[in-house]
């Protein structure tokens, strides 16, 4: 198994089948700081992992949709098991057609969902944070190494 391999199959026992991931999310704030410089807005979200992107249902009017909006590069990590670039990008409604699978899973996932996700509101969208380049921490060691450098784009680790 290669070290870009081992490095996914962390992610998925960490992150994925079906899991619930309390991630933080940061993004650049739409408002700049007293020197007019960006300024990093981070919070905690619920994600759902699979296949090296991270999907969040929240809603269209929310600041990290807007900040999204204007710059979609964003950081996100967990706890003590990762952290990632990756490139974020709105999917739309969730129960627009083309979200009908992702919608499923998160349903499944998600026990908040049907209590809290507003499915008949438009404003109702499902945000998708595809990775492209990370650490992810075994602290286990489980697969030999402590560190991985993930490039997942290239599909490489280092």
């Amino acid at each position: 198994m290669s070290k870009y391999e081992k490095a996914m199959k962390l992610m998925e026992e960490f992150c994925g089948n079906g899991k619930d991931n309390l991630v933080a999310l940061a993004t650049i704030s739409l408002k700049p700081n007293a020197t007019g410089k960006p300024r990093p807005a981070v919070r905690m979200v619920n994600a759902y992992y699979e296949d090296g992107a991270f999907y969040i249902s929240t809603a269209s009017w929310k600041n990290k949709t807007l900040e999204i909006g204007e710059n979609n590069e964003v950081s996100i990590c967990g706890l003590d098991l990762f952290t990632a670039n990756g490139v974020a990008e709105n999917l739309g409604w969730v129960k627009d057609e083309r979200n009908a699978e992702i919608r499923t899973k998160m349903k499944k996932c998600f026990e908040w969902f049907d209590d809290h996700g507003n499915e008949e509101s438009l404003d109702s969208i499902v945000l998708r944070i595809t990775l492209t380049e990370g650490t992810i921490t075994d602290n286990e060691e489980k697969y030999g190494e402590r560190l991985y450098k993930v490039d997942f784009i290239n599909k490489i680790a280092k």
